[in-house]
């Protein structure tokens, strides 16, 4: 099985150059795929190509990530409806190192037969005059050519309008597909669907300044079966860098996946063979109430990002969700778990002993109208306290229930929860 062939059964091909499967079957191929530097942490919709690199170099192929330094200094108008602020370099460059990280966690940078390059094409998009790349690139491309290509005449049908600035990015990543070219013996471009138009004018100029033949291949746009843009939730992005998502969030985004999306995004996102996907598909179709193929692809995704510690953290704070007695768990890690359920906050004083009583407290967050209605739900075992059950309607809360002095978990029955969080200092 050659590397195209695992891409034809995960479903990742929508365009492919003619001769591309006879080159890639006989020879060894050097590939890349640029990376966007507009944030200093990729997000899962940089998934996808990230992982098609991976796959390319387990199979023997060479692979090269393109950090744009210079073209995130431009900003690519593809799938963008609006132009986009423009980034300082200062702030490039710090992305840059983020970026380079993540890629790691996909990429072999040591083997000794096909170690992957990461290049950043500020290396030779600003050393190069406007003079040169005019009389060099400009030359070989009309603008009815330009005009013709998705990204540019999507705007203006839109009637949005495209800067010059804007416009140039398509000869600005040709460029760099005939430098990696001339500079590694590149002679694959892959990338996304809306790229589709860039990676022609890279491969036009290339057979125009060498007379030899290049390639492209490009992957769908993910979407959600709800037609929403893959990675993108109430919430914002989801970010691969666990400070801005963390891996408990991270979790929970793979475990919460659509039964309509859930064979599709094992199959792009994870190393799991077709058999074992297969596998998936039938349980999904037989049993989807026990989610087996989601808790599969949370796992995966969440070892391969976050490693085997992140994960088994991950799987306890989610048992913790669905009422697991919460133990050796912080306050920080409750209130991550619990970010997006009603809070109260009471002072730390009031929990000194005696301490407050339970009945007051549901009160106090909502979870009961009255002190005798709080009563009859604690009597009747409907009332839990850090997720165990309490039955003394007669209960006091003091500072030794409490998480590190900061918070208490309160449920009401099986799914309402409430956090209480102390305030002040005793």
């Amino acid at each position: 099985m050659t590397v195209l062939d695992e891409y034809k059964w995960r479903d990742m091909i929508t365009n492919i150059t003619d001769g591309l499967s006879d080159l890639i079957a006989s020879e060894t191929v050097t590939a890349y795929i640029g990376f966007d530097p507009s944030a200093a942490s990729l997000h899962v919709g940089s998934l996808l190509p990230a992982m098609a690199l991976a796959r390319l170099q387990r199979h023997g192929h060479r692979p090269i990530a393109i950090i744009g330094g210079g073209t995130g200094l431009i900003g690519d108008p593809s799938g963008k409806s609006q132009e986009r602020s423009l980034l300082s370099k200062v702030q490039v460059e710090k992305n840059l190192e983020g970026i380079r990280t993540q890629l790691g966690r996909f990429l072999d940078f040591d083997s000794k037969r096909n170690a992957a390059l990461i290049v950043n094409n500020a290396d030779w998009l600003t050393t190069i005059s406007m003079m040169d790349f005019l009389r060099d690139v400009g030359k070989y491309f009309t603008v009815n050519y330009m005009l013709a290509k998705e990204s540019v005449s999507r705007r203006l049908e839109q009637q949005q309008g495209i800067s010059f600035t804007e416009s140039s990015y398509m000869l600005l990543q040709a460029y760099d597909f005939l430098i990696l070219h001339d500079r590694f013996q590149c002679t694959l471009q892959m990338g996304g669907s809306d790229q589709w138009g860039n990676i022609l004018a890279g491969i036009e100029l290339i057979r125009r300044l060498s007379g030899k033949k290049a390639h492209g291949l490009v992957f769908p746009l993910v979407t959600s079966a709800s037609g929403v843009k893959f990675g993108k939730t109430e919430a914002g992005a989801i970010w691969l860098d666990a400070n801005l998502t963390s891996p408990f969030r991270f979790y929970q985004f793979w475990l919460n996946t659509d039964d309509r999306d859930v064979i599709a995004y094992l199959k792009y996102f994870t190393w799991l063979n077709q058999k074992e996907i297969h596998g998936f598909a039938e349980s999904v179709e037989r049993t989807p109430e026990k989610r087996e193929a989601q808790r599969i692809l949370a796992k995966e995704m969440t070892q391969m990002l976050h490693g085997e510690s992140a994960l088994h953290k991950a799987e306890k704070a989610t048992q913790v969700l669905f009422g697991a007695e919460i133990s050796n768990l912080g306050a920080r890690d409750i209130l991550e778990i619990f970010s997006d359920v009603p809070s109260t906050q009471i002072s730390v004083l009031l929990f000194e002993t005696p301490g407050l009583p339970l009945a007051d407290v549901l009160v106090t967050s909502g979870l009961a109208e009255s002190k005798g209605e709080a009563r009859r739900l604690i009597k009747g075992g409907g009332i839990y306290l850090n997720n165990m059950r309490v039955s003394d309607e007669r209960r006091f809360i003091t500072k030794a229930d409490t998480v590190e002095s900061q918070v208490l978990v309160l449920r009401k029955g099986q799914k309402q929860y409430h956090i209480v969080q102390l305030t002040g200092e005793a």
